[in-house]
């Protein structure tokens, strides 16, 4: 069985609010869980004490047991100090697509053959 450290939706349509619990990675998003480990408010200030509320303990017990966590949940536990969690960085993802590359040669091109005469 494979364990996760996720998010749990709750709150009203548009007003989010969160669970973070430990699931077998089968169950569904909303679904039965094995224990909570805290709450995430979305919603209240980046510096709101009470934003992000996590049992530190219960965390690390839970990661020593093989338990992944999400990407999302990662970066909770980083910000706590529980977890270190490199940085993702993909430069080719903001490169311009191949005919996007090819019309800015070509823009590149005429400017320089306007400069030319």
């Amino acid at each position: 069985m494979s364990l996760k450290i996720r998010l749990a939706r709750g709150g009203a349509k548009k007003r989010p609010f969160y669970r973070v619990v430990v699931a077998d990675s089968r169950s569904p998003r909303d679904g039965r869980y094995i224990e909570k480990l805290g709450t995430f408010d979305p919603l209240k200030a980046k510096d709101a004490a009470d934003r992000v509320v996590l049992d530190m303990e219960k965390a690390k017990e839970w990661i020593a047991k093989g338990a992944q966590p999400t990407d999302r949940v990662a970066r909770l536990l980083d910000a706590a100090g529980v977890l270190t969690r490199e940085a993702r960085n993909n430069p080719q993802k903001a490169q311009p697509k191949k005919k996007a590359q090819e019309r800015a040669a070509a823009a590149a091109e005429a400017a320089a053959a306007g400069e030319a005469a």
